[in-house]
């Protein structure tokens, strides 16, 4: 598994992009809250959405398989791939059975894909079709976009005072986020401050206390991160992290995927 920012046309709408391999046995995947929605294309086979995610979902991916993505940023997706968020919480689908325009392009992309010479290029396919696709579809909600940048870790807001700030109600920015990020705003905020740990846990040096990169990000203390990873993931953080809770184990380099939280 390798991540990559993705070409700075899509960075507004685009967390990062990547490749996953597969080898000669099948592997166990555990899709992991991220507060947007993934679009997963395996070679060979048409495209999916793994919309926004509230708990893990667990699957096995079979031998020999080569899958590019991209991963939203919260709120990015619904807008450009037409398809509403709240329909896709917790959900895994055929990307083309999410509406006319998703099943066009989930047809354009697997042909695209499939024809593509390695998986370098079939991530350029998949980014190319995006941009096409983005000069076509309405800029994601501002409101919702600035609601989510001070909801990530270490800027700790209170919801009230996000609200304040924007002028608007709590009921009203509940109903937008429901709409264009599938989630609420206090849900998000759970799953960005999350995220915000497994950053520092990939980034941080052998060594680091626990309850240090838990209290960085907002955490009351240890146990309260400990709850939170068995809510969000089913697994402790040892667990989670292949038996190290200061430092990811898990062989992947997710510095692409995690780099806009640690640059904060």
């Amino acid at each position: 598994f390798r991540s990559r920012l993705p070409l700075p046309a899509l960075a507004a709408r685009v967390r990062t992009v990547w490749v996953q391999r597969t080898g000669s046995r099948p592997v166990v995947q555990r899709h992991l809250p991220t507060g947007g929605a993934e679009l997963q294309c395996p070679i060979g086979a048409l495209p999916r959405l793994v919309g926004p995610l509230t708990g893990a979902k667990v699957e096995i991916l079979r031998p020999g398989l080569t899958i590019v993505g991209a991963r939203f940023w919260p709120g990015a997706a619904a807008p450009l791939l037409g398809v509403p968020a709240d329909e896709l919480v917790d959900q895994i689908v055929p990307f083309g059975e999410a509406g006319s325009a998703a099943s066009e392009l989930a047809v354009q992309l697997a042909a695209q894909l499939a024809a593509a010479p390695g998986p370098g290029p079939a991530l350029q396919v998949l980014q190319s079709g995006l941009l096409r696709r983005q000069r076509r579809t309405r800029p994601p909600d501002r409101l919702v976009a600035a609601a989510v940048g001070r909801l990530m870790p270490w800027r700790p807001t209170g919801i009230g005072l996000l609200t304040d700030d924007l002028a608007i109600s709590e009921s009203q920015l509940r109903r937008r986020f429901l709409a264009e990020v599938g989630i609420g705003p206090k849900a998000l905020q759970r799953t960005l401050r999350f995220q915000g740990y497994l950053a520092l846990a990939q980034a941080t040096r052998p060594g680091s206390l626990v309850a240090d990169l838990a209290a960085t990000v907002g955490y009351a203390d240890q146990a309260h991160l400990s709850r939170e990873c068995q809510r969000l993931t089913g697994l402790t953080p040892r667990e989670l992290l292949g038996g190290a809770v200061d430092r990811c184990g898990c062989g992947h380099d997710h510095a692409a995927s995690y780099g806009p939280f640690l640059a904060a």
